[in-house]
């Protein structure tokens, strides 16, 4: 099931359970909505564009489509990784984008996975820094559904990144 956004920015769950689909930038975990998702693609070659914004890494040709290639490492206030070797790119779908080909670098997708309402803890206004308002809430997995990783401690914990309002942020709309 895909979840929905009421109007005051707070997440409302259809029949309080949703999907997300669950990434990892700096060896941190991180979820977006679903039913944003078009498609997840290996990197691709991505071609700069010159004196564009740090966000936008270039373009690339996706099966004969042009499509704007970002990063959202800085504005979640994470530096920016080094190497391409083994990650993908999230393309999101142009009804997320206003009609925009956007896709976003990730260092590894991990799985989609069922939350519940119960399973979400919304922040309060009381954070501060610019990630704050990118951040519909953090999901709390304790360990059912989330990959498990075999080098690595498992994380209980996933911050669910509102990429609508991220996208709104970088790219104003006309």
């Amino acid at each position: 099931m895909a979840a929905e956004s009421s109007t005051n920015g707070e997440e409302c769950l259809k029949g309080n359970s949703g999907e997300v689909l669950e990434f990892t930038l700096e060896n941190e975990d991180y979820a977006l909505d679903i039913n944003i998702v078009r498609e997840i693609v290996e990197m691709m070659p991505i071609t700069p564009i010159p004196r564009s914004p740090p966000y936008l890494r270039g373009v690339m040709n996706l099966r004969g489509e042009i499509t704007n290639i970002i990063t959202i490492n800085s504005m979640l206030g994470l530096s920016e990784s080094s190497g391409e070797r083994g990650r993908k790119i999230i393309v999101l779908s142009s009804e997320a984008t206003g009609g925009e080909n956007i896709g976003i670098v990730v260092d590894e997708v991990d799985s989609v996975i069922q939350i519940q309402e119960s399973d979400v803890e919304h922040l309060g206004g009381g954070l501060s820094g610019q990630a704050s308002g990118h951040i519909k809430g953090v999901i709390k997995t304790s360990g059912k559904g989330a990959m498990e990783r075999k080098d690595e401690e498992e994380r209980d914990l996933i911050i669910w990144i509102d990429m609508q309002q991220l996208l709104q942020d970088l790219i104003p709309r006309k």
